[in-house]
């Protein structure tokens, strides 16, 4: 099974005068125009002024997240101190804040500082202490990630793995909370980031399905693994087609988290497609080694589940991946060929590289057997949704105002942002087929809203939405790899229901549970 790769790392809160800590490196945030906060005022008066005046020098850059590396600084117990860039002042917001902490995240997960100690007196407005706590954590645990690749040589371990937070007041058991929340959510990222990060080769279907039993083991999680036959009894023609040709069997993935008694479940859908090479619909040669990539879906299910287990979260969620990987070969589907799903439904197959809403499809099917709240899908579904919305937004489709609010809010608190498309029902006469009821692609224009069109055909008996992440997933060029994403929406969202949130406001509490 794949683990958190990475070092542990421990988070926790205290409230201390920074000048006084004894740490490897103490991180203090200040704006370059020569504005210093409250933990930098103490650090710059123990030092009699000399922080303020490298800052007047202009060394620290107006970019927030910018860093600045002062050794010995007189009067200050810390060997180190590390100024980050707070920007302009007056655009001081949350974007401005998590990007403050990536930016010391990044410099303490490279440094020789083996323990460190970071501030959190910067006020983002309309924001609570516990949210900086909540989000300081997360951050500062994600960016410790490191991937043991399988088949390169392990570099020498760097970085902090004791990091605690300051705080100007008494540490609360709710400030508390917030970090194990904030961490618990960077351990959910680490383990998408693990799946999606391993080559095709060991990450398959079977893979997956033993990631699953060893997370049921380690939480408690009732955990089934449907075998091909299983799927063919049930009647997953369409997500049997994509994975017909593979040596790898076909799995189909159910994970039973049940924190919440006898309320209704959410249900989480996540694309399992672990390679993808377009089938008979062969995709181009360049790049396609990214294709490893396509089961990020499945890869945020997983992390959201491990992150909802290890809070203990007073809800029910189910977990369904479709594993399957799309290979050609003599067995495999053809353009033309029409397949039954398991709702009934006829699907004329246009192209073979329009696999992941198959798979998607019976597993939308499948899920109403749960009597769900919701069904959330999360899929790298569509090049359109890239070309629409880039790499930093996922794209986002409801059948329910309400469900789409919900995680739209939640991507926002998050900064792991998506953008609500239509799903205008005309768009559906772009899956018309003289051969069954609908085929699986409505061709160039809008691909990525009739890709959602046809997942709706399939989820119209409870209150869906769709994630298309085909953008967000990974990172392309010299930093190549899975983001993690979208897990910190995912867990936001199961947060706020876990605490029956008020949604459409900043209130934050943290689960009782936790």
């Amino acid at each position: 099974m794949a683990t958190t790769k990475n070092r542990p790392i421990e988070i926790n809160v205290e409230s201390a005068s920074p000048e006084k800590v004894k740490t490897g490196v103490l991180v203090v945030g200040a704006f370059p125009d020569g504005t210093l906060l409250r933990s930098s005022q103490k650090i710059d008066e123990a030092s009699k002024g000399k922080l303020s005046a490298v800052i007047k020098r202009g060394d620290l850059e107006e970019k927030p997240g910018s860093t600045l590396l002062l050794h010995d600084l007189p009067g200050v117990e810390a060997e180190r101190v590390l100024v980050v860039s707070l920007g302009k002042r007056d655009k001081f917001d949350e974007k401005a804040f998590r990007d403050a902490v990536s930016g010391a995240a990044k410099a303490l997960a490279s440094g020789p500082a083996r323990d460190a100690a970071v501030t959190l007196s910067a006020d983002v407005p309309g924001r609570s202490l516990a949210w900086r706590a909540q989000t300081a954590s997360r951050i500062l645990a994600d960016g410790a990630y490191r991937f043991d690749a399988p088949g390169k040589t392990a570099k020498k371990e760097r970085g902090a793995h004791k990091i605690t937070l300051l705080i100007g007041e008494k540490a609360s058991e709710e400030l508390k909370k917030a970090v194990h929340q904030g961490h618990a959510v960077a351990e959910g990222i680490a383990l998408a980031k693990d799946l999606g990060n391993l080559p095709g080769n060991v990450c398959n279907p079977g893979y997956l399905a033993e990631t699953a039993r060893a997370l049921g083991k380690e939480f408690n999680l009732e955990v089934e693994i449907l075998e091909r036959a299983d799927m063919k009894k049930l009647g997953m023609g369409a997500a049997l087609s994509v994975g017909q040709a593979s040596a790898q069997p076909c799995k189909f993935i159910v994970m039973q988290y049940k924190g919440g008694g006898k309320s209704k479940p959410i249900v989480l859908v996540g694309k399992g497609v672990t390679f993808d090479t377009g089938g008979i619909s062969l995709k181009p040669g360049a790049n396609m080694d990214e294709m490893k990539f396509d089961m990020c879906g499945a890869a945020s299910v997983f992390g959201a589940m491990k992150t909802v287990a290890r809070l203990k979260l007073p809800i029910n969620v189910v977990a369904l991946v479709p594993a399957v990987e799309n290979m050609p070969g003599g067995n495999a589907t053809r353009p033309g060929d029409v397949v039954t799903s398991m709702s009934g439904q006829t699907i004329e197959i246009l192209n073979t590289d329009a696999e992941g809403r198959l798979a998607l499809a019976d597993a939308l099917t499948y899920a109403e057997r749960f009597d769900p709240a919701y069904v959330i899908d999360i899929a790298t579904l569509t090049g359109a949704c890239v070309i629409a919305l880039g790499n930093l937004t996922s794209g986002l489709f409801a059948n329910d105002d309400e469900l789409a609010e919900q995680l739209l809010e939640s991507g926002n608190d998050t900064g792991d942002r998506a953008w609500l498309l239509p799903m205008f029902d005309e768009y559906q006469d772009q899956l018309k087929s003289n051969f069954a009821d609908m085929s699986n692609l409505g061709g160039r224009p809008a691909g990525s809203i009739t890709a959602a069109c046809f997942l709706k055909r399939f989820a119209d008996k409870y209150k869906w939405a769709h994630l298309d992440i085909a953008g967000t997933n990974a990172i392309s060029g010299d930093a190549k790899g899975a983001t993690g994403r979208p897990v910190p929406l995912l867990t936001e969202f199961l947060i706020g229901h876990a605490q029956g949130r008020a949604w459409g406001t900043t209130e934050r509490k943290t689960p009782a549970a936790a």
